[in-house]
Protein backbone atom coordinates (compact mmCIF):
# COMPACT_ATOMS: atom_id res chain seq x y z
CA UNK A 1 0.00 0.00 0.00
CA UNK A 2 1.26 3.63 -0.31
CA UNK A 3 -0.45 5.87 1.69
CA UNK A 4 -0.17 9.41 2.94
CA UNK A 5 -1.73 9.47 6.71
CA UNK A 6 -2.82 12.95 7.75
CA UNK A 7 -3.87 14.34 10.85
CA UNK A 8 -3.11 16.88 13.56
CA UNK A 9 -0.32 16.07 16.22
CA UNK A 10 -1.50 13.67 18.48
CA UNK A 11 -3.81 11.90 16.45
CA UNK A 12 -2.20 8.31 15.87
CA UNK A 13 -0.18 8.52 12.58
CA UNK A 14 2.93 6.79 14.06
CA UNK A 15 0.90 3.91 15.57
CA UNK A 16 -1.21 3.10 13.01
CA UNK A 17 1.30 3.54 10.39
CA UNK A 18 3.47 0.86 13.04
CA UNK A 19 0.02 -1.31 12.66
CA UNK A 20 0.41 -0.80 8.96
CA UNK A 21 3.23 -2.12 8.16
CA UNK A 22 2.56 -5.45 10.28
CA UNK A 23 -0.14 -5.96 7.25
CA UNK A 24 2.16 -6.26 3.91
CA UNK A 25 5.66 -5.20 4.72
CA UNK A 26 4.77 -1.41 3.75
CA UNK A 27 7.52 0.84 5.12
CA UNK A 28 6.95 3.69 7.66
CA UNK A 29 8.49 6.88 5.77
CA UNK A 30 8.63 10.10 8.40
CA UNK A 31 10.55 13.41 7.55
CA UNK A 32 12.19 13.36 10.83
CA UNK A 33 13.66 9.53 10.25
CA UNK A 34 14.81 10.32 6.38
CA UNK A 35 16.52 13.96 7.43
CA UNK A 36 18.27 12.19 10.41
CA UNK A 37 19.52 8.76 7.88
CA UNK A 38 20.10 11.33 5.54
CA UNK A 39 22.74 13.20 7.85
CA UNK A 40 24.14 9.73 8.98
CA UNK A 41 24.73 8.67 5.71
CA UNK A 42 26.88 11.80 4.86
CA UNK A 43 25.43 12.17 1.66
CA UNK A 44 25.44 15.83 -0.09
CA UNK A 45 21.46 16.00 0.30
CA UNK A 46 22.53 15.10 4.17
CA UNK A 47 25.32 17.32 4.51
CA UNK A 48 23.36 20.40 3.41
CA UNK A 49 20.44 19.63 5.46
CA UNK A 50 22.81 19.48 8.50
CA UNK A 51 23.96 22.68 7.78
CA UNK A 52 20.31 23.90 8.66
CA UNK A 53 19.89 21.63 11.19
CA UNK A 54 22.63 22.79 13.19
CA UNK A 55 21.58 26.08 13.14
CA UNK A 56 18.41 25.11 14.20
CA UNK A 57 16.91 26.21 10.80
CA UNK A 58 14.06 24.41 8.89
CA UNK A 59 15.63 22.55 6.22
CA UNK A 60 14.09 24.10 2.84
CA UNK A 61 11.49 22.12 0.83
CA UNK A 62 13.82 21.78 -2.19
CA UNK A 63 16.48 19.46 -0.35
CA UNK A 64 13.94 17.57 1.80
CA UNK A 65 11.61 16.53 -1.82
CA UNK A 66 15.76 15.45 -3.15
CA UNK A 67 16.15 13.23 -0.17
CA UNK A 68 12.65 11.92 -0.38
CA UNK A 69 12.60 10.96 -4.00
CA UNK A 70 15.91 9.06 -3.22
CA UNK A 71 14.28 7.04 -0.53
CA UNK A 72 11.22 6.28 -2.61
CA UNK A 73 13.79 4.44 -4.90
CA UNK A 74 15.48 2.60 -2.40
CA UNK A 75 14.18 -1.68 -2.61
CA UNK A 76 12.52 -1.41 1.01
CA UNK A 77 9.73 0.73 -0.68
CA UNK A 78 8.73 -1.85 -3.34
CA UNK A 79 6.73 -3.33 -1.46
CA UNK A 80 4.75 0.12 -0.78
CA UNK A 81 5.14 3.10 2.00
CA UNK A 82 3.32 5.07 4.71
CA UNK A 83 4.01 8.69 4.62
CA UNK A 84 3.99 9.88 8.42
CA UNK A 85 4.21 13.70 8.76
CA UNK A 86 4.68 14.52 5.00
CA UNK A 87 3.74 16.65 3.14
CA UNK A 88 2.90 19.17 5.87
CA UNK A 89 1.64 22.19 3.20
CA UNK A 90 0.03 22.45 -0.34
CA UNK A 91 3.50 23.33 -2.13
CA UNK A 92 4.85 20.12 -0.45
CA UNK A 93 2.25 18.50 -1.81
CA UNK A 94 2.19 19.78 -5.04
CA UNK A 95 6.06 19.08 -5.42
CA UNK A 96 5.65 15.40 -4.20
CA UNK A 97 2.88 14.64 -6.80
CA UNK A 98 5.02 15.84 -9.58
CA UNK A 99 7.83 13.12 -7.80
CA UNK A 100 5.56 10.18 -7.75
CA UNK A 101 4.50 11.03 -11.64
CA UNK A 102 8.24 11.14 -12.46
CA UNK A 103 8.86 8.06 -10.71
CA UNK A 104 5.72 6.22 -12.28
CA UNK A 105 4.01 5.62 -8.19
CA UNK A 106 0.70 6.09 -7.62
CA UNK A 107 -0.69 6.41 -4.40
CA UNK A 108 -3.84 4.78 -3.20
CA UNK A 109 -5.52 7.32 -0.56
CA UNK A 110 -4.22 10.09 1.83
CA UNK A 111 -6.21 8.98 5.12
CA UNK A 112 -7.17 11.54 7.44
CA UNK A 113 -7.44 10.36 11.02
CA UNK A 114 -9.93 12.60 12.54
CA UNK A 115 -10.10 12.54 16.25
CA UNK A 116 -11.36 15.38 18.61
CA UNK A 117 -9.38 18.20 20.08
CA UNK A 118 -10.17 17.50 23.98
CA UNK A 119 -9.19 14.05 23.08
CA UNK A 120 -5.80 14.69 21.48
CA UNK A 121 -4.92 17.88 24.21
CA UNK A 122 -5.86 14.67 26.82
CA UNK A 123 -3.87 12.08 24.71
CA UNK A 124 -1.07 14.63 24.67
CA UNK A 125 -0.60 16.28 28.04
CA UNK A 126 -0.74 13.09 29.90
CA UNK A 127 2.05 11.56 27.72
CA UNK A 128 5.79 10.74 29.39
CA UNK A 129 8.49 9.91 28.08
CA UNK A 130 11.80 8.48 28.95
CA UNK A 131 14.52 10.95 29.20
CA UNK A 132 17.36 8.05 28.24
CA UNK A 133 18.40 9.13 25.00
CA UNK A 134 19.12 6.26 23.81
CA UNK A 135 15.65 4.33 25.25
CA UNK A 136 13.04 6.94 25.03
CA UNK A 137 9.91 4.81 26.21
CA UNK A 138 6.95 6.48 25.62
CA UNK A 139 3.85 6.11 28.51
CA UNK A 140 0.98 7.47 29.49
CA UNK A 141 0.16 8.43 33.09
CA UNK A 142 -3.73 7.31 32.73
CA UNK A 143 -3.62 4.35 29.87
CA UNK A 144 -0.19 2.97 30.25
CA UNK A 145 1.55 4.54 33.59
CA UNK A 146 5.08 2.77 34.48
CA UNK A 147 5.19 0.29 37.05
CA UNK A 148 6.93 2.60 39.06
CA UNK A 149 5.63 6.09 39.20
CA UNK A 150 8.46 8.47 37.59
CA UNK A 151 10.66 5.62 36.46
CA UNK A 152 10.97 3.94 33.07
CA UNK A 153 10.72 0.23 33.11
CA UNK A 154 13.00 -0.68 30.25
CA UNK A 155 15.80 1.16 31.69
CA UNK A 156 14.88 2.98 35.06
CA UNK A 157 15.42 6.51 33.87
CA UNK A 158 13.40 9.10 35.17
CA UNK A 159 10.60 10.01 33.03
CA UNK A 160 9.21 13.27 32.42
CA UNK A 161 6.74 15.44 30.25
CA UNK A 162 8.74 16.82 27.20
CA UNK A 163 8.19 21.23 26.88
CA UNK A 164 6.24 20.65 23.80
CA UNK A 165 3.45 18.65 25.37
CA UNK A 166 2.01 20.87 28.13
CA UNK A 167 -1.42 21.81 27.39
CA UNK A 168 -0.49 25.04 26.26
CA UNK A 169 2.19 23.97 23.65
CA UNK A 170 -0.22 21.53 22.43
CA UNK A 171 -2.86 23.73 22.07
CA UNK A 172 -0.29 25.94 19.87
CA UNK A 173 0.88 22.63 17.99
CA UNK A 174 -2.76 22.11 17.14
CA UNK A 175 -3.35 25.73 16.04
CA UNK A 176 -0.02 25.48 13.89
CA UNK A 177 -1.88 22.30 12.54
CA UNK A 178 -5.05 23.89 11.39
CA UNK A 179 -3.59 27.06 9.80
CA UNK A 180 -1.04 25.26 7.58
CA UNK A 181 -1.64 21.55 7.52
CA UNK A 182 -5.33 20.82 7.40
CA UNK A 183 -5.75 22.53 4.16
CA UNK A 184 -4.20 19.48 2.54
CA UNK A 185 -7.07 17.71 3.61
CA UNK A 186 -9.10 19.68 0.70
CA UNK A 187 -5.64 18.93 -1.82
CA UNK A 188 -6.32 15.49 -1.38
CA UNK A 189 -10.05 15.80 -1.52
CA UNK A 190 -9.67 17.49 -5.07
CA UNK A 191 -7.56 14.91 -6.04
CA UNK A 192 -10.07 12.05 -5.02
CA UNK A 193 -7.64 10.30 -2.72
CA UNK A 194 -8.71 11.63 0.63
CA UNK A 195 -10.33 8.70 3.22
CA UNK A 196 -11.96 10.04 5.99
CA UNK A 197 -11.57 8.04 9.45
CA UNK A 198 -13.57 8.78 12.65
CA UNK A 199 -12.15 6.57 15.35
CA UNK A 200 -9.94 7.00 18.60
CA UNK A 201 -8.54 3.43 18.60
CA UNK A 202 -5.73 2.40 16.13
CA UNK A 203 -6.54 -1.09 15.30
CA UNK A 204 -10.03 0.15 14.48
CA UNK A 205 -8.43 2.92 12.16
CA UNK A 206 -6.24 -0.21 10.50
CA UNK A 207 -9.06 -2.37 9.59
CA UNK A 208 -11.07 0.69 8.14
CA UNK A 209 -8.23 1.45 6.16
CA UNK A 210 -7.70 -2.52 4.83
CA UNK A 211 -11.05 -2.55 4.42
CA UNK A 212 -10.95 0.39 2.11
CA UNK A 213 -7.41 -0.63 0.58
CA UNK A 214 -9.23 -4.01 0.07
CA UNK A 215 -11.97 -2.30 -2.01
CA UNK A 216 -9.58 -0.41 -4.39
Amino acid sequence: MRLILLGAPGAGKGTVAKLLTQLDGSVQISTGDILRGAVQAGTELGKKAKEYMDRGDLVPDDLILGIMEKRFLEPDCQKGFLLDGFPRTIPQADALKKILVKLNIKLDMAVNLEVPREVILDRLSTRRTCVNSSCQAIYNVKSMPPKVAGKCDKCGSEIVQRADETEAAISKRLDTYNEKTAPLIGFYKKEGLLFDVNATASDTVVNAIKRKIDGI
